[in-house]
Parts: C-alpha cells; structure tokens; sequence
C-alpha cells in the first residue's frame, strides 16, 4: 500500500498518478475522506482525553468533578468505538489503492503505448509453413488437450512421453539456472491464505481471478510471488543481509477472468501452469540496480536456450496494480508472426513491505524501515515449452532440443 504521508502531503501528484494509470478517482478520493475523519476525530479524542486528565483531581473528587468525569469518559468510548470503525474503513481503502508508477515508466493508456527496449536474437527462417505448438504437440504424442477437458475441463493440459520429459527438463534446467545467477532455491505451498495474498497486492482486488478452496482461508496460489515474499512477513531483516535472491518451482493457479476467447488453444492462457519465479529484497537505494539484475537473470534462461526475444518497458496504463515499474520479456512464435510474453520483471518499492510488513534494520542509525521487493517469471514453463515446439521445429515434425537441454533429456530430438 501506499505511505500515507504521500497521500496527504503530495495528494495532486497520487492523483495524477492514478490519472495516469487509467485508474478510478473515486478509490483514492473514498480512502482520503476516510483517512481524514479518522484523524480528525482521532484529534478530538486525544483533546477529551487531555481534558479529562486535566480534571482529575488529586484529592478527594468532588461529586459534580465526578459527574464531568464519567460524561467524559462516556463520550471518550463512543467516539473511540467510532474511531475503531473509521480506522478499519481506512485500511480497507487503502487497500484498493494501485501503486504510484516511477518517473521513468512510460505514459500511456494500454499496452499499445508499450515500449520496445531491445530485441535479442534471431527470428528463424522456415523454408515451410511453420505449425503452431498445440499442433504439433498433439501430433508429435506430447500433449493431450481433449482428455484434459474430460477429466477436468477447458484449459487445461496432459504432457505425455517427451512432452513431460521436456517440461521437467525445462523446469531443471531453470532452477539450476537461478542458482548460478545466486538465487536461493525454496520449494513452498502451493496453498496460500488470504493475508499473504493481500501482502503482494492480489487480494481484495482481484479475488475474482483466484481460486479459493470452499469453506477455508485457503486459496491456490496464482504465483509463487505470494509464497517466496510472505516468507519475510512481519520481519524486520538486517541490512547485511541485503540483499536476499530467492527462486522457487510451483504450480500456479488462475481463473483468467475476463479472458473468455482469447487464446483458447494451446498452452499460453490456461487455469494450470507450471512456473519458476525470482523475488528479490532490496534496500531503497540499490533497488534500481535489482531491477537490472533480476531482468537479466530471466533473460539468461532465454539466452541459453537461444530463443528470439524482445524486452518491452510497460507504460503506466498497462503496469500491474503492485508495481511501480515492469518489463516484459516477449518470446517469438512462428505461427503467429509475433512475440508472446513469457516473463514480467517488476519492481513494486516499499508498496508491498508495508502490505506484509517487510522490513530492515539501516546500519547507518539502527532505525527501522520499509524494504523494496522485486519480483519476475524466470520463466513460465509452459509458454518455453510451447516456444521451443514453434522454433526448434523440422518440416517433418520433429523438434530439436535445444543444446542446454540436451544433458536433462539425453535426447537431441524430438
């Protein structure tokens, strides 16, 4: 959430913020209104309770000093019972709230107002007509779609044969990438609660787009962000310790509500996805260069396996509801003559450490203060999948494996 010393001292400038994100007024005008009733009569309280000090007498009480006293008192307790009430309205708004993009995201309204960073790599030249992923991993016996939708139901995927093979090689492979970038490896839940949810910015926004399991505080967890940055909630981290890299392999999990007919082939949208994330804690100061660092581990995986992509800055009308700053890595598809996403590499500042409580201890003075975290896909494994069928694929059908891939399948082709 935001600092609220922001909101009231630079309020014009988080509306223009907000402005500039395309988001709704009305959650941060209902958050201020809120935050001032509650101080004001946060103020009236401490003057009553300042009055009734004043009139406490010493001695004996006097019955009509008596009779001021207990009016105070009753007064005290029911605009505290009101103030309880306010300062729950507060936090709740605040929670609405989307972060303040940094000055250097790009202004814009959508994703069409994105901007290409640079392109890597080579697009491959087919002497045929390339086919798309989902058709050749059905054709090749890699995927089954059909028996995914009888056992559970639309998007959702079966790997079978060298096509689980691939997908436990890839996972492999970029864990053991991650580690050589200095990234601890953590194996977390997949099961979160609703607290963790709402330290990374998911919950109450966007629960439409989560599944939550009936009867519980349980939710499957859309992201392994959840997991790997609620593992330092309510922490207060020394500052030698910073900064702190960690990766981890989960399952994710999305309703991709409002997604109704886009991409409804193959393995780019579906509810099951497997993913290998990067979070990183950094200090205020050396955040901007985390960034840097966390992009190009997720681009290092892209690299070694030697696919065609393009890092895109997103502009404050696409930037998600956390972040501050994000890049997207875009991974070419052949079939589709364009680049897919397959990474977005955020930078939120203190936005989600105060949702969480994440915090650090400054070498300099001992104070305590709110840490920066960093978050990105390295990678989704899927959408690799799929990118290696599109571009390492032959006219007959067979896919080269890429050469790093090599050692975890034994195999050089598919």
């Amino acid at each position: 959430m935001l600092d609220p010393k922001i909101v009231r001292e630079e309020y014009a400038h988080v509306k223009d913020a907000m402005n500039s994100r395309n988001y709704p007024l009305n959650f941060l005008e209902k958050y201020a209104q809120a935050d001032q009733d509650w101080r004001q009569l946060q103020q009236e309280v401490d003057r009553l309770k300042n009055e009734q000090k004043l009139l406490t007498p010493k001695g004996k009480p006097d019955p009509e000093i008596l009779e001021t006293l207990k009016k105070k008192s009753d007064e005290i307790k029911e605009k505290n019972d009101t103030l309880l009430i306010l300062e729950d309205a507060v936090k709740t708004a605040a929670l609405y709230i989307p972060n303040i993009p940094k000055p250097e995201t790009p202004l814009g309204k959508s994703e069409d107002d994105n901007q290409v960073v640079r392109m890597v790599g080579e697009i491959p030249a087919f002497s045929f007509t390339p086919k798309p992923h989902e058709e050749i991993g059905v054709t090749r016996g890699l995927l089954e779609f059909e028996k995914a939708t009888q056992i559970t139901g639309a998007r959702f995927a079966i790997y079978k044969n060298n096509g689980a093979r691939l997908e436990r090689a890839l996972i492999n492979f970029m864990l053991d990438k991650q580690r050589e970038n200095g990234y601890t490896e953590i194996l977390p839940p997949v099961i979160v609660r609703s607290q963790s949810l709402q330290g990374t910015g998911q919950l109450p926004k966007f629960a439409d787009d989560l599944f939550k399991l009936e009867g519980t505080d349980y939710w499957l967890s859309p992201t392994a962000e959840v997991q790997l940055t609620n593992l330092y909630q309510d922490s207060i981290i020394p500052e030698d310790e910073l900064p702190i890299k960690i990766t981890a392999y989960t399952p994710c999990f999305r309703k991709e509500a409002g997604s109704h007919g886009k991409d409804m082939k193959g393995l780019i949208r579906l509810h099951q996805f497997n993913k290998v994330e990067l979070v990183q804690f950094e200090t205020p100061e050396n955040s901007d260069a985390g960034l840097a660092t966390l992009l190009a581990s997720a681009e290092s995986v892209l690299q070694a396996l030697k696919l065609p992509y393009r890092v895109v800055s997103l502009c404050t009308g696409d930037i998600g509801f956390s972040s501050a700053k994000t890049y997207d890595l875009e991974v070419w598809f052949p079939s589709q003559n364009n680049y897919r996403e397959i990474s977005s590499c955020s930078h939120f500042t203190d936005f989600q450490s105060r949702r969480a409580m994440i915090r650090y201890r400054r070498n300099a003075d001992g104070k305590v203060a709110y840490l920066h975290t960093l978050n990105g896909s390295g990678v989704a494994v899927g959408r690799t999948f799929a990118a290696i069928l599109e571009n390492y694929q032959n006219q007959d059908g067979s896919i080269n494996v890429p050469e790093v891939l090599q050692p975890y399948l034994r195999e050089t082709l598919i």
